[in-house]
């Protein structure tokens, strides 16, 4: 039996319905199918290379958006030069600053009396004495900072109360600001040290300062009459200081029984907060609505960055309880109780959020838990489709799985207040590869990775917010090593310059990732400096201006860093 064409294209009304029903669902599968939030190409570069390199040197490495020919930014804005600056004089809305609503114009009388009051009281010289900052974050400390940086008194901190006695005996400052509840200490401390002549003591508070012992010599002001003497006398207006002059010490730990102290400048700061405010996507770019919460001093030079940053911007600004070194313990917990305190202080909902790894495991863990426990079976669900939609480059907290898991598990977790964070900055550790995507499903926000040092205000390193990518895991791979399990810092900041000294040449020639020791180069960068006989001396630090910043890194094929600290 002979069969024509026309018999194989014989279809029935099932067959015509059941073809449109698969063209349909291929149709919206491509329509609806979640566009990556940033375009891969961006993400496979993401650092400019220079094209030559010294032998056993890696090339110089810059942020894409900068590039190689390109200015590195020392400031936010043309009119920013200095501390002072970034108390802009435009900008007249209230926000509040820990406990304390207040506005740019009080903000600057209150400095402005208060570093008079120095002067008339404690009997400062601009450009000679210098001031020990024994203060955690407050607004006190904010006041302090910018009233000495505005008669160009620099400024001493330390980031641990290990360092109090020998930096006391080694630095003695002109004065000592201080709260009141740590000056029975501080006086303890005066006392084994046999130096009580040279010491003027402000104090912030009155909490247990009337039943301390006084010592002969020691001259104690409260911070409250030396800011009512400059409001009540002749305003005392000191020159504009030098971008390039120093503003502060931070005194740190290299190692146990090493200090070292970050000497940082006007433009150190005001540069690293140029890099500060371009880590979240510049289309969520801060604003004056926001409320940046920080977990890191401003006895650090990142943690102080990371202030001005706020207060430049105009927003609300606290930090967290584990900031705290002088009227706290240095062990508190960082975990979701520590982010629960927030709640205590008078300030919205925070929006952004500079924590620490421990912080986001935290978060993370009790989040996905409650999720969890509330429907384990939609919780099934909605972790793989968030899963794929972190595979496809895309992230949302809006979604439905969002609506019906996620949420509710993020409020009893984090408050009401959960609905309001739109970005975390994780830094000041390593931070687990395979621990970001369960962190991204929990919050499915922004979270950038960066890698901090002591010598700069801003990060050194920091993640694309929007790089949602995934990768091989060291099982996978068959990999070991430091390396192996971390998750990448990114390419350098938008004002530094990094490269890897002590590389393989023959890896490199044979298109292998450099490894070597990490050294870096920008306006963000401080000096590096101990005392020596009678003057300050840089410790690290070449004629070229590179910086060892005592870690070891990787650079993968699209210009991102892996660091381990050493």
């Amino acid at each position: 039996m002979a069969f024509q064409i026309s018999d194989y294209l014989v279809t029935d009304d099932l067959t015509i319905l059941l073809c449109l029903i698969a063209a349909s669902l291929f149709l919206l599968s491509n329509l609806y199918k979640p566009q990556p939030l940033v375009h891969p190409i961006l993400l496979g570069r993401q650092s400019d290379v220079a094209r030559v390199r010294n032998p056993g040197q890696s090339a110089v490495y810059r942020n894409y958006g900068t590039g190689m020919m390109g200015r590195l930014p020392v400031k936010p804005a043309k009119e920013i030069n200095v501390l002072t600056d970034l108390v802009k004089s435009d900008f007249d809305a209230p926000r509040t600053l820990w406990s304390t609503k207040i506005t740019n114009p009080e903000l600057r009388e209150r400095y402005i009396n208060f570093g008079t009051g120095l002067i008339r009281l404690a009997n400062l010289t601009p450009k000679e004495s210098k001031v020990l900052l024994l203060l955690d974050d407050s607004i006190e400390f904010l006041i302090a900072d910018l009233a000495l940086a505005s008669h160009s008194i620099p400024s001493f901190t330390l980031t641990s109360l290990d360092l109090l006695s020998p930096v006391l005996e080694s630095h003695p400052p002109s004065a000592i600001i201080t709260h009141a509840s740590f000056l029975p200490q501080l006086l303890e401390l005066i006392y084994d040290s046999a130096e009580t002549n040279h010491h003027t003591i402000i104090v912030v508070g009155e909490d247990g300062l009337a039943g301390t012992k006084m010592l002969a010599g020691v001259r104690v002001l409260k911070f409250a009459d030396v800011e009512k003497t400059g409001q009540q006398t002749q305003k005392i207006i000191s020159a504009t200081p030098d971008p390039n002059d120093v503003f502060t010490i931070s005194f740190y730990s290299a190692r146990p029984g090493q200090i070292r102290g970050a000497q940082l400048t006007h433009q150190n700061l005001t540069a690293g907060v140029a890099a500060v405010r371009t880590l979240l996507p510049l289309s969520s770019a801060i604003s004056p609505l926001d409320t940046i919460v920080s977990a890191h001093s401003m006895n650090t030079a990142y943690g102080r960055a990371i202030a001005y940053t706020a207060i430049y911007e105009g927003t609300s600004f606290a930090t967290l309880e584990s900031a705290k070194i002088f009227t706290g313990s240095e062990a508190n917990v960082q975990d979701i109780s520590d982010l629960n305190k927030i709640s205590f202080l008078p300030i919205p909902f925070p929006t952004i959020a500079f924590l620490k790894p421990s912080h986001l495991h935290s978060l993370t863990t009790n989040i996905l838990s409650q999720a969890k426990s509330s429907s384990p079976f939609l919780f099934q669900l909605a972790w793989r489709h968030k899963v794929s939609g972190l595979g496809e480059g895309w992230l949302t907290k809006d979604s439905l799985w969002d609506r019906i898991i996620f949420e509710k598990a993020r409020q009893d977790v984090m408050g009401v207040g959960a609905g309001t964070l739109r970005g975390i900055v994780v830094s000041g550790g390593p931070l687990d590869a395979e621990a970001l995507p369960p962190s991204r499903i929990a919050l499915s926000i922004p979270i950038v990775n960066a890698h901090t040092h002591p010598i700069v205000p801003g990060p050194v390193l920091a993640s694309h917010p929007l790089d949602l990518q995934s990768f091989p895991t060291a099982e996978e791979k068959k990999e070991s090593g430091p390396f192996a399990t971390l998750y990448h810092t990114g390419p350098p900041s938008i004002n530094l310059e990094a490269k890897l000294n002590g590389v393989n040449d023959e890896v490199i020639e044979g298109g292998g990732d450099p490894e070597g020791s990490l050294f870096v180069r920008g306006p963000s960068v401080g000096k590096e400096i101990v005392l020596g006989d009678d003057s300050w001396e840089q410790v690290n630090g070449d004629e070229d201006g590179w910086v060892d910043i005592g870690a070891r890194a990787r650079v993968a094929s699209n210009g991102t860093f892996k660091v381990v600290v050493v």
